[in-house]
């Protein structure tokens, strides 16, 4: 599936663009205006950053947390160290594990959330960013065929950006 996005200041403009294309014949349903008074990015499909981030946080909790309590407990067992007399031998390895799953945990919070938010949306969040400053997105999606004829139709109104996109997880179309 291929996509060609064109950022418009105003409504009036972005309507003016849809009506273009809807003059030379392109199919209504593959046309998308996102902004006030019309499709959300949510509702378009736009990725969420912090939701990516969680994700990415998530996935990375499942390996770096076991893998921080074994480090840790051998870390312990190693060194020797008695972090609490109490606890004893055994006791003591158990707790260095646990500190060992905590910076694990801590990890994956930090280094798969964090570079979710600043990796994990694409140009997703640049376009999000343009909706919330009242600008508007004129979306066509479809063959190469029907984003090449959009494009050169929405060149011809000056958009503030006009961007092409190949999705790569979809199966090209002919």
């Amino acid at each position: 599936m291929n996509y060609v996005i064109a950022v418009l200041p105003d409504r009036i403009q972005a309507e003016a663009a849809y009506t273009a294309l809807e003059k030379a014949g392109l199919p209504l349903d593959k046309i998308s205006i996102l902004g006030k008074g019309y499709q959300t990015a949510d509702e378009f499909g736009f990725i969420d950053p912090s939701q990516q981030a969680r994700k990415q946080a998530q996935l990375m909790s499942y390996w770096l947390v076991p893998f921080g309590f074994i480090a840790g407990y051998v870390f312990n067992e190693l060194t020797q160290i008695e972090l609490f007399p109490w606890a004893g031998v055994l006791g003591n390895h158990l707790i260095g594990g646990v500190f060992g799953a905590i910076a694990g945990g801590m990890g994956s919070l930090f280094i798969g959330g964090g570079s979710g938010i600043a990796f994990g949306s694409g140009d997703a969040l640049p376009y999000r960013n343009r909706l919330k400053q009242g600008k508007y997105l004129v979306v066509v999606k479809g063959a190469p065929n029907v984003t090449n004829q959009a494009s050169r139709i929405l060149k011809e109104l000056n958009p503030e950006n006009l961007q092409g996109y190949v999705d790569p997880t979809q199966p090209r179309e002919k």
